[in-house]
C-alpha cells in the first residue's frame, strides 16, 4: 500500500522529524509542488511551525509525566504529590553540638536567651552555633550551670507577620531556603497593643484536634522555601485579624560545620562575662534538604506506616524520616535474631526488641545521645510492646589481590596506566556496588568489570582477603570477631606451618613494649600468638590464645592484657586489624554488616600475556609465499598453591 504523503505523523515530536513531516506533506500539495523549501522565505515560516510544534509536544509530555509521582521530574510536582499523600518533606538540617556552660556568680538564677550566640572554627572557617529556646538555671554556690545545651549552626532569624484577612495570597512563609524547620517555634501574639503570646506545636495527628487545639501546619511550597498555616476553626484555631505572627528558626550552612568541637563562649550571657564552655558532643547531623529521589521514595512508604511503626519497612521510613543524616539503614525484627555489642550478631531470637542499624552521611555512628534521641522519636509510632535498638554498623573491609594480563599490540597504554584504570574500576564497584547493607560482593561481575575496563585486558586473576577492626581495651579482656561468613579450612591443620589463613596487625601485652605480637591460627581452630625474630622465624607465646570458627566465621580471643598497638597502614592506631581467607569468593553481609573494598592495602598489577598473538607451541616461519606452521606439544604438571 502506498504511503499517504498528506497524513502527517503526528508520533514525531523531534525538531528535525517535524520540519521534514511538514516538507514532506507540503510537498505534496499541488499549490506547493514545485517550491524551494530550502532557499526561500518558507524555510524560516517551516522552522517557527516546527519549533512551535516541538514546544507543545514537549509540554504535553511534560504535563502527563508531572501528573504522576513516579514519573515527575520537577520538585514543585514531586513535593505536590508528597502532600496529598500527607507526607511533610524534609528541611535542610543544621548540625547540632552539646555544651556545658558555666557562668561565675553569685546570682542566685540566670537565663540564657535563644539566639545565645557561640562561635567555632571547621577548615579554618569560622561558623556561628545558637541556642534555639530559653534556658533558666539556678546557683549550685559559685556558679550558674547549664548543662547538655544543644546548639544549632547558623542564624537565629526571628520574622513577624500581621494577620491581614483582605490579604487573599497571605502566607507565613519562613524566607530562607537554607531554613532548619527542626528548630522553628511559632507563636502567636494577640496585636500590637497586647503582647500577650501563644506558643503553637506543629500538628501531628488530626483525630486529636478540637476547635481550640493551638497547633500550625508546615508544608513546602512551589518556591522551595517553607510556609507555616493555621486551622479554620473547627479543625484547630484560627488566627484573627491583627494576630501577630512570630516564627523563629535557625537558617543553616547545612553540612559544612559537620564535626565542630570547640566553641568560644560569648562576650556576656544575662550580664555575666565570666563564661566558661565545655564541649560534651561534637556537632553532627548538618544535612541538605531532602532530594526529590527520596520523596519519591519516601512519601509513599510514609503513607503505607499510617502514622504507625510495626513492619520492618515502616521503621526504615521512619529511621530516614527521624534521622535525617540517614545514608542508608537496616533493620531487623527480634524473632529473625539478636544482637549483642559483645557477640555481635546472633541467631538466637529476642522477641519484643527491633533493631535498627544505621549509616550516617557524615561517616560517623551515631553518638548515644542521638541514639537515646532517636529511641524517643519512634515512640509516638512504635507498638507499646517493642523496644528499637539502635546498633552501630560494622565494616568488613575486603583486601584484594589483582593480576591482569593484557595484549601490548592492540593499546598504546603502559602497565602502570592500565592498572590506574584497574583501581579506578574497583573503586567505583566498591562505591556503587557495596557500601550499602545487604549489598553482595560478587566476585565474578567484579572480575568481568575488570576485563572490560579496556579492550586490551584479556584476562584476570583476583584473590579476595577480609578484614575487620577491634579495638582493644585498657586492662584484661576478651573479643569477638564476626565476619558472618565461613573461613577457608580445607581440611584439619591446612597450612599450620604458614600461619594458617589468619594474619594481624601488631600489638604489645602487658606494657612490654619491646617484643611486637601478631595473631594467626593453626588450622585446628586454635588462634596463636607469636613475635617474628629479626630472621623471620615466629616464636610461639600462647597456641591456644583463643579459637577461630572456621563455619560460622567467628574468632573468639581469651582474655589479654594488649596495652598498645602497633601502626596500621603507616599511621598511629588504636586498633587491631585482623584479615582471614573466606571460604567463597563471594562476600555476603548480614543485618548491620557493610562491605567495602579497602584500596589502600589491595594490590594491582599487570603482565604482557605472550600468549596472546602466538598461541603456546606454534612457531610460525615464511618462506616466499609459502607458510609453514610447527605444531608442539607438551605435557605439564600444574603447581599447588598453600590454598
Amino acid at each position: 500500500m502506498a504511503t499517504n504523503e498528506k497524513r502527517l505523523r503526528v508520533t514525531e515530536l523531534d525538531f528535525d522529524n517535524i520540519k521534514e513531516n511538514l516538507k514532506t506533506f507540503l510537498k505534496a500539495q499541488s499549490q506547493f509542488k514545485d517550491y524551494d523549501f530550502e532557499g526561500s522565505g518558507m524555510n524560516i515560516l517551516l522552522d517557527v511551525l516546527a519549533y512551535n510544534t516541538h514546544y507543545l509536544g514537549f509540554n504535553a509530555n511534560m504535563l502527563a509525566n508531572e501528573m504522576f509521582l513516579d514519573s515527575a521530574s520537577l520538585r514543585s510536582s514531586v513535593v505536590s504529590h508528597a502532600k496529598t499523600l500527607g507526607y511533610e518533606t524534609t528541611s535542610a538540617r543544621a548540625p547540632v553540638a552539646t555544651v556545658n556552660i558555666s557562668l561565675t556568680t553569685t546570682a542566685n538564677t540566670k537565663t540564657m536567651s535563644a539566639g545565645t550566640a557561640f562561635t567555632t572554627s571547621v577548615d579554618d572557617t569560622d561558623y556561628q552555633f545558637v541556642t534555639i529556646t530559653d534556658v533558666t538555671a539556678s546557683n549550685t554556690g559559685t556558679a550558674v550551670p547549664f548543662d547538655s545545651v544543644k546548639i544549632y549552626e547558623g542564624t537565629y532569624v526571628t520574622t513577624k507577620y500581621t494577620v491581614d484577612s483582605n490579604e487573599v495570597d497571605q502566607r507565613f512563609t519562613l524566607a530562607d531556603a537554607n531554613a532548619d524547620t527542626s528548630t522553628l517555634t511559632v507563636k502567636v501574639q494577640t496585636s500590637s497593643s497586647d503582647t500577650t503570646t501563644t506558643t503553637y506545636t506543629k500538628a501531628t495527628d488530626i483525630t486529636q484536634l478540637t476547635s481550640d487545639s493551638t497547633v500550625y501546619y508546615l508544608q513546602e511550597t512551589d518556591s522551595g522555601l517553607y510556609e507555616v498555616y493555621f486551622g479554620d476553626g473547627t479543625i484547630s484555631k484560627a488566627v484573627s485579624d491583627g494576630n501577630i505572627v512570630q516564627l523563629q528558626y535557625v537558617v543553616t550552612n547545612k553540612s559544612l560545620a559537620n564535626g565542630a568541637s570547640s566553641f568560644t563562649s560569648p562576650s556576656s550571657i544575662d550580664g555575666v562575662t565570666l563564661i566558661t564552655t565545655t564541649t560534651v558532643a561534637s556537632a553532627t547531623g548538618g544535612a541538605e534538604s531532602e532530594s526529590i529521589d527520596s520523596i519519591k521514595l519516601q512519601a509513599p512508604l510514609d503513607y503505607a506506616a499510617q502514622g504507625r511503626a510495626v513492619t520492618v519497612d515502616d521503621y526504615k521510613t521512619y529511621t530516614k524520616k527521624l534521622f535525617a543524616n540517614t545514608q542508608a539503614v537496616s533493620v531487623w525484627g527480634g524473632e529473625d535474631g539478636s544482637f549483642d555489642t559483645s557477640t555481635g550478631v546472633s541467631s538466637n531470637p529476642e522477641y519484643g526488641k527491633v533493631f535498627i542499624s544505621i549509616k550516617s552521611t557524615t561517616g560517623e555512628n551515631l553518638t548515644t545521645e542521638q541514639k537515646s534521641n532517636l529511641v524517643t522519636a519512634f515512640a509516638p509510632f512504635k507498638v507499646a510492646s517493642v523496644t528499637p535498638v539502635i546498633v552501630d554498623p560494622e565494616t568488613t573491609f575486603l583486601i584484594l589481590n589483582t593480576n591482569f594480563q593484557y595484549d601490548s599490540t592492540s593499546t598504546t597504554s603502559t602497565k602502570d596506566e592500565l592498572a590506574s584504570l584497574v583501581n579506578t574500576t574497583i573503586s567505583n564497584y566498591s562505591t556503587t556496588d557495596l557500601q550499602d547493607f545487604n549489598n553482595v560482593f560478587r566476585h565474578s561481575k567484579l572480575l568481568r568489570l575488570i576485563d572490560e575496563t579496556d579492550t586490551a585486558i584479556l584476562n584476570n586473576t583476583t584473590t579476595v582477603t577480609m578484614g575487620k577492626f577491634f579495638t582493644p581495651v585498657v586492662g584484661e579482656s576478651s573479643y569477638n570477631i564476626n565476619f558472618n561468613n565461613a573461613f577457608f579450612n580445607p581440611h584439619s591443620g591446612h597450612n599450620a606451618d604458614a600461619g594458617g589463613i589468619l594474619a594481624s596487625t601488631g600489638f604489645y601485652l602487658d606494657n612490654d613494649t619491646t617484643t611486637e605480637y601478631f595473631f594467626d591460627d593453626d588450622g585446628s581452630g586454635n588462634l596463636r600468638i607469636y613475635s617474628v625474630s629479626t630472621a623471620g622465624v615466629r616464636t610461639y607465646l600462647n597456641s591456644t590464645a583463643g579459637t577461630v570458627d572456621y563455619v560460622n566465621g567467628t574468632i573468639s580471643i581469651g582474655t589479654l592484657n594488649i596495652t598498645a598497638v602497633s601502626n596500621v597502614d603507616g599511621a598511629s592506631s588504636t586498633k587491631i586489624r585482623v584479615t582471614v581467607i573466606p571460604k567463597s569468593n563471594d562476600v555476603v553481609p548480614v543485618r548491620n554488616q557493610l562491605l567495602e573494598i579497602d584500596l589502600v592495602n589491595s594490590t594491582i598489577s599487570g603482565s604482557v600475556d605472550a600468549q596472546a598473538t602466538t598461541g603456546k607451541g606454534y612457531t610460525v616461519t615464511s618462506t616466499g609465499t609459502t607458510t609453514t606452521t610447527t605444531v608442539t606439544t607438551s605435557s605439564s604438571t600444574p603447581t599447588s598453591s598453600a590454598y
